[in-house]
């Protein structure tokens, strides 16, 4: 299934906020991620119906294995690509902005290719 970037943001903030603060609620995406709690009620109703996250009846968001998959690709493409930028010379906010906008349109190869590069693996052909 095709997952749209938004709901790959979604999911990598819950991650990142999971690994910050141990629990992670709507609230705490609406400040993370400056959206509107509307906007955040109807992306996690999303998210819950595609079986990405479940919410516990206190409110506390946890991600599916489905949905830990999703955000953990991402994120460590996020992590990897503005490592890369910022070894390049690239401001690190820069960078990580940067980072956030490649790291959902990179095909699997060239990312590969990057990581490979990054970690010394030098040039592959």
């Amino acid at each position: 299934m095709e997952i749209h970037q938004s709901s790959e943001d979604y999911l990598e903030t819950i991650l990142i906020l999971k690994e910050r603060r141990g629990a992670v609620r709507s609230i705490d995406i609406v400040n993370e991620m400056q959206f509107s709690k509307p906007s955040i009620s109807v992306a996690m109703k999303k998210l819950r119906e595609n079986g990405y996250i479940e919410m516990d009846r206190d409110g506390y968001i946890t991600l599916t294995p489905a949905g830990y998959q999703i955000a953990s690709n991402i994120y460590e493409r996020h992590k990897l690509l503005t490592q890369f930028f910022v070894s390049l010379g690239v401001n690190p906010q820069t960078a990580a902005e940067d980072a956030c906008r490649v790291e959902h349109d990179l095909s699997e190869e060239t990312f590969e290719k990057i990581r490979s590069h990054a970690l010394g693996g030098g040039s592959e052909t």
